[in-house]
């Protein structure tokens, strides 16, 4: 099934978010801050997420980024651009649907670059360890703290200036690589991606990224994660464009349709716990901002009504219950599945940011598929 829609802004209330950790600036570097957290600026403060790779499937960006929404004066994420881990390990580039979301969600992005980084102890041409340039950072958050327009606009400005990073990148990785002799992969890839960031900032960058995108969603729709469990196979791939042209191309891991209602479902599951993790909820819960905010959804040419839903699965649960479930019910799945305290003001967390967000959350027995 092919989708496309449109989305012209986030509307949405966050729940389920960690509470910050704050951090006075005089005293901030961020490599040892922590994930997310406040920067306490005198009388203003700024919350700040940070990504160990540009690629989105690692560590949880999504996750950190959505603790940091709502808090302070402006929302930073800090994203690098490129993570060389050698050529015995992988380099991957920062993509346009990433820049385009964080823009969405009004997230300013400081496109980060590493300066230090350490030899891996067992694998050869490989590095770990790597820092960001906290210098470079610091002062980026000193240029957002001035700055007046939206994140939409800063991020676009930075784009722009994607190349001089970009030369800045390639000084680093070759200071490093030296240092610690060993080999990184080619010079020519980084090139390469700097030219086409210098022949047309925002268009070349972007057009080059879709296409990268789109290759990854066709290989993920291929493809069906380990720790999914779902009902059907029935991965459908969606396009979503913003209102600058800007498009996402993107996988539900399910769809189906009731009562001619397409659901969307975003499908988080566990083997060895009884809920899936925090962090894979609010992984899924920022899917759920991008999916109850679309508008003129269309799925194989015709127009359709669509309700996103969050599936919850764990291989150990007893049962279902869903949002839209009555408190009698609910209770009643607690105690069948033994639920504690914690994991039960969990469900009501999630239930509640559900029904204020118009999306629906499914919690059920499941078990992936061999």
């Amino acid at each position: 099934m092919n989708i496309s829609a449109k989305i012209t802004g986030i509307n949405y209330k966050p729940f389920l978010q960690s509470s910050l950790s704050q951090v006075q600036l005089n005293d901030f570097d961020i490599n040892s801050a922590p994930t997310s957290c406040l920067i306490i600026d005198g009388q203003k403060s700024f919350a700040i997420s940070k990504w160990v790779s540009p690629k989105r499937t690692r560590s949880y960006p999504y996750e950190r980024v959505y603790n940091t929404l709502g808090h302070g004066n402006k929302s930073i994420t800090v994203i690098p651009i490129v993570k060389d881990e050698g050529f015995a390990g992988d380099r991957d580039f920062i993509q346009w649907d990433t820049i385009s979301l964080m823009s969405l969600l009004n997230v300013f992005v400081i496109f980060g670059y590493y300066s230090q980084a350490e030899k891996h102890r067992s694998r050869a041409n490989k590095i770990t360890g790597q820092k960001f340039d906290n210098e470079y950072v610091l002062n980026k958050i000193a240029e957002i703290d001035n700055y007046h327009s939206s994140a939409l606009h800063w991020n676009i400005g930075e784009i722009k200036r994607l190349s001089m990073i970009m030369d800045r990148v390639k000084e680093s990785y070759a200071r490093i690589a030296k240092k610690l002799k060993i080999k990184l992969h080619g010079a020519g890839g980084l090139e390469s991606f700097q030219k086409q960031l210098s022949e047309n900032a925002t268009t070349f960058f972007k057009d080059s990224s879709r296409t990268r995108s789109q290759q990854a969603r066709s290989r993920e729709l291929q493809t069906r994660q380990p720790k999914e469990a779902l009902a059907t196979a029935s991965k459908a791939s969606i396009t979503i464009v913003n209102y600058l042209g800007g498009e996402y191309f993107l996988t539900v891991d399910e769809t189906k349709i009731e009562n001619n209602i397409l659901r969307l479902i975003e499908s988080k599951h566990t083997n060895r716990s009884r809920l899936p993790s925090r962090n894979d909820i609010k992984d899924g819960l920022l899917k759920m901002m991008l999916f109850s905010n679309l508008t003129e959804f269309i799925a194989d040419s015709s127009p359709v009504n669509h309700v996103p839903v969050l599936q919850l699965t764990s291989a150990l649960l007893k049962g279902s219950v869903d949002s839209r479930s009555t408190e009698n019910e609910i209770a009643k799945f607690n105690r069948r599945n033994k639920l504690n305290p914690l994991q039960q003001e969990l469900i009501r967390s999630v239930f509640a940011g559900s029904k204020e967000n118009r999306f629906e959350v499914i919690l059920k027995f499941g078990k992936t598929k061999k």
